[in-house]
């Protein structure tokens, strides 16, 4: 059995299906394997992958964010679950991208998209469910690649005070359920509704970071980014709410950047993180110029 039978034979197994058919590695995917299949007359996608102790992912965290924000319509139904499958109805839809976003009628409908998953969805949470703080996630990182990765001491050296500034700039936050991971390819579009998928880094944090998030990964304007603050909002965006969000685009931004100098060190998927990581780093040193001439 080679790389792609074993996972395939994994999906079409599970205990939930009738007559499982037509199997489908689906593209994208850096850390997990999904696949599309069909059982009956109804399409199913199935995420193989177990915890990432690196980079804090649990599966039993990703299934109790994913089932919260289930049951208020804004993910797809979960069909079976354990420590390392997800199985869920497949959304027939056009997958985002930055410039779909990039658009005040899309921002003005992720909006209203996040608003329900931060006060809708929260109560619906059960059970366990952990805390992404990204400031703890750089520290964490920050450690390990001390540790593991000595020719990123200087880089370290130099990058956290600057993490620092930042946390102490954002200073006391709301909390709610987040999705922490507003990548474009997260977001599907089947005209009548938004569907908010891959719950991998969901949990416990500040709304604020899911906004900052998703105008960093769409490198949003400075006048979008404004637009999507008042949608969301409802409000104008005050001088010292722009602040925040800027210092929370660099945090997302360089979070990213630790994310893949750890990737660089640990993980053995083929991917050119090397590259990944000079791209967010670049991209880190640009917002926080930027922050600090606010």
């Amino acid at each position: 059995m080679n790389e792609r039978d074993e996972p395939i034979a994994k999906a079409m197994g599970l205990p939930v299906w009738t007559a499982p058919r037509d199997p489908q590695i689906l593209k994208g995917g850096i850390t997990n394997v999904n696949i599309k299949l069909w059982d009956g007359d109804e399409a199913f996608v199935v995420r193989l992958g177990g915890d990432i102790e690196t980079h804090m992912v649990k599966r039993f965290n990703e299934q109790a964010c994913h089932r919260a924000s289930e049951a208020v319509g804004l993910s797809p139904r979960i069909v079976y679950a354990d420590e390392s499958v997800l199985a869920m109805a497949y959304v027939d839809g056009r997958t985002l991208d930055a410039q779909s976003i990039a658009q005040p009628a899309m921002l003005a409908r992720i909006a209203v998209l996040l608003r329900r998953l931060h006060q809708d969805a929260t109560p619906k949470l059960r059970g366990p469910v952990v805390m992404f703080w990204v400031f703890h996630v750089l520290r964490d990182y920050a450690a390990r690649l001390y540790e593991e990765g000595p020719a990123f001491r200087d880089d370290l050296a130099y990058l956290m005070p600057k993490a620092e500034h930042l946390e102490r700039t954002i200073g006391p936050v709301d909390i709610a359920l987040t999705h922490n991971d507003l990548l474009p390819a997260n977001l599907i579009d089947t005209a009548e509704r938004l569907w908010l998928i891959d719950w991998d880094y969901g949990g416990f944090n500040t709304p604020l970071f899911d906004l900052a998030s998703l105008a960093s990964n769409c490198e949003l304007s400075n006048a979008l980014s404004i637009w999507l603050l008042e949608a969301y909002y409802e409000t104008t965006v005050s001088a010292k709410l722009w602040r925040r969000f800027n210092a929370m685009i660099c945090a997302s931004l360089l979070r990213e950047t630790m994310w893949s100098m750890v990737s660089e060190i640990s993980s053995r998927i083929d991917f050119d993180y090397r590259a990944y990581t000079a791209e967010y780093r670049a991209r880190f040193e640009a917002a926080y110029a930027d922050f600090l001439r606010l």
